[in-house]
Formats: structure tokens, C-alpha cells, sequence
């Protein structure tokens, strides 16, 4: 069961709390946007729902029948909205992230950002640390790409999001991110979860390569458990026998995300193809289907990217994908709202 305290209870109060909650094992205990939140595996039981409420401090009782709690749409039946200067993910308009793969120098950086801006994007993605399957490949700028990443920043006044791949590299990024990316790769890092729990930064958590719909949600859990609520889920591909695609953008995710979770998903075309000529038609499909947004590769000489070459698009392709978008957009938010009349 989950019991969220809306005032400071007394220690007198939760101890009487634990001991109504009692189980195998103390309750967890979070703090989330300003109350106290204790949970635990024990079935909710009427009777003890009933106990609990009758403190002045309790301000609801949940049902925990999931693995993950936190991040249920139950725990939070409006859904959550994360806002990031212009952004807003979870709002009624798709978001863009955009950007190069990796950052490679400082002119190519300013340049791209003013062009994603001007394109629609929302928020500029780079890569300053990037986790590269052959230990030969670009491996990123590090601390140099975050400097460039700032400057963009400041020049076009678009947030960044960046990747950390380690807890020990997380003070250094966050000086810098104003969203923190946990990459494909990390998901199950539990470690690397906590840590990015601990900080103010909104997280944008991708799905790994394989993994199931509960191992996303749980992953988010750590992060939420450790009392970041701003987590943006990504939809980036999984792993298939298709051979004509780097991965199979699973698409089906993104509906049965917005029915499980309070939290807001993006879905990124790029990785999730892998080809160019697919990331237009992608993108178009992840908004019909409900997608908050979306994030792509963008680079102003696609076939001379330093990473992810073969799926990078050009800066006129994206500001063509975004007007696609933004009408594709306005039509679901007015038939969701048509749908909620009594005539719909």
C-alpha cells in the first residue's frame, strides 16, 4: 500500500503509521513534491485504509497491486507535467528535442542550435560523453562538449540535454544539463538511478535495447523512489530479427505507457530506424499514436556526423518533419478534446 502524508506528521504519528503498515519490512519512505510518502508490499486491507485516514496528516491511502507504485497512473491519475524553460512534456503540444549525436566542435554547435530553434525545436540534445560500442569510436568531448553545449545554450536560449554515463561523472554534468539523460545502456544501472534521484534535474530515461515495459516503469520507480518526480520516459527501439533497420520502434509501447504511468513518453525516430528516410514517417506515427514528443538526430552535414551518420537528418528536414508535426499535433489535441463531449 502507499500512504501519502500531506502535513509533517509528528514521530509519534508515524510510528503509529509503520505499525498500522506493518509487514515483512518497514515502509519505504520518500519525499515527493513536499509530502511524505511511505510504502510497502503489504495488501491494502478496508479496514486498514479506514485506520489510516483517520489521521489528520494522511491525505490518501493507494492500492500498491503493481511492482511499480510511484510512477502508476493511479498514483497520479492527471498525469504529470515537466516544464523546462519553452518545453513542456506532457502538455497538449509534442515537444522536439534536436541536435547532433555527438558535439563535436564549437562552431557546429552554435550553428545547429540556431537552426533546431528556428526549425521548432524546443530543447537542443548533444552528446559531450558518449557510450560507444567499439572502444575505437568518437567517444565524445567530455567536459569540452558540456562547455560548447552551454555556449549554445546561451546563444540561442534553448535547454540542453546531455547523457551521464556514470554516478561519478554526475556533479560535473549536472553544472552544466538542465535535463539529465540516462541512455539505453543505463537503464538497469540502479546505481547511476539513485544517484540522478538525488538531483533537482528533470530526467529523461530511454528504454533499453531489451527491455520489457515493467523493467522501463521499474527503472523510472528508482528514480521516483529516490524523490525525483520529473522523469520523461523515451521510447528509442528494441532489439528484433529485423535486419533492415538498426532497431524496431516500438511504437505499441507509447498508448500502453500513457495507461500505465502518470509520466510523460518521447519517442525518438532516429535510433529507433537508424535510416534517415525513416525517421519523417516514424516521427508522424509516434504523435498519432500519443507521443509528448520527440527526439531527433539533427546535424548540418548529416554524412559527415561523427556518430550516427546514417540516421542524422539535415536542419530543412526537421523544420519540414516539425510543420508536419505541429498540424498532426493540433488535429489529436482538438479530436481527444471532441472525444471527451457527450456527443464524442
Amino acid at each position: 500500500m502507499i500512504v501519502v502524508i500531506k502535513d509533517e506528521a509528528t514521530p509519534q504519528e508515524l510510528q503509529a503509521i509503520e505499525q498500522l503498515m506493518a509487514g515483512s519490512e518497514s515502509p519505504h519512505y520518500t519525499r515527493l513534491d513536499g509530502s511524505l510518502i511511505l510504502s510497502n508490499e503489504r495488501p491494502l486491507q478496508q479496514d486498514t485504509a479506514l485506520r489510516l485516514l483517520e489521521f489528520a496528516s494522511v491525505e490518501r491511502v493507494l492500492k500498491a497491486d503493481k511492482a511499480y507504485r510511484l510512477v502508476s497512473r493511479e498514483f497520479r491519475p492527471a498525469g504529470t507535467i515537466i516544464r523546462v524553460g519553452d518545453a513542456v512534456f506532457g502538455g497538449d503540444e509534442a515537444v522536439a528535442i534536436a541536435g547532433p549525436c555527438s558535439v563535436e566542435s564549437e562552431d557546429q554547435i552554435l550553428r545547429i542550435a540556431a537552426e533546431v530553434k528556428e526549425g521548432g525545436a524546443k530543447v537542443l540534445r548533444g552528446g559531450a560523453f558518449k557510450p560507444r560500442t567499439s572502444p575505437y569510436a568518437f567517444q565524445g568531448l567530455g567536459e569540452r562538449g558540456l562547455e560548447l553545449l552551454a555556449k549554445a545554450r546561451e546563444a540561442s536560449g534553448l535547454p540542453i540535454v546531455t547523457e551521464v554515463l556514470d554516478a561519478a561523472d554526475l556533479p560535473l554534468v549536472a553544472s552544466y544539463a538542465d535535463i539529465l539523460q540516462v541512455g539505453s545502456r543505463n537503464m538497469k544501472n540502479y546505481k547511476l538511478l539513485k544517484a540522478v534521484a538525488a538531483s533537482n534535474k528533470p530526467i529523461l530515461l530511454k528504454r533499453g535495447m531489451a527491455s520489457h515495459l515493467e523493467e522501463l516503469l521499474l527503472s523510472a520507480e528508482y528514480i521516483m523512489a529516490g524523490g525525483n518526480g520529473d522523469i520523461i520516459l523515451c521510447e528509442r527501439g528494441v532489439r528484433t530479427f529485423t535486419d533492415y533497420a538498426r532497431n524496431t520502434l516500438d511504437l505499441n509501447i507509447v498508448p500502453t505507457i500513457k495507461k500505465a504511468t502518470h509520466l510523460p513518453i518521447i519517442v525518438d525516430p532516429s535510433h529507433g530506424t537508424g535510416i534517415r528516410d525513416l525517421v519523417a514517417p516514424m516521427s508522424m506515427a509516434a504523435i498519432a499514436c500519443g507521443a509528448d514528443g520527440l527526439m531527433i538526430e539533427v546535424h548540418t552535414e548529416p554524412d559527415r556526423s561523427w556518430s550516427d551518420a546514417a540516421q542524422a537528418i539535415s536542419p530543412e528536414n526537421f523544420a519540414d518533419i516539425m510543420h508536419k508535426v505541429r498540424s498532426l499535433s493540433a488535429w489529436r489535441t482538438a479530436h481527444e478534446a471532441l472525444s471527451l463531449t457527450p456527443e464524442g
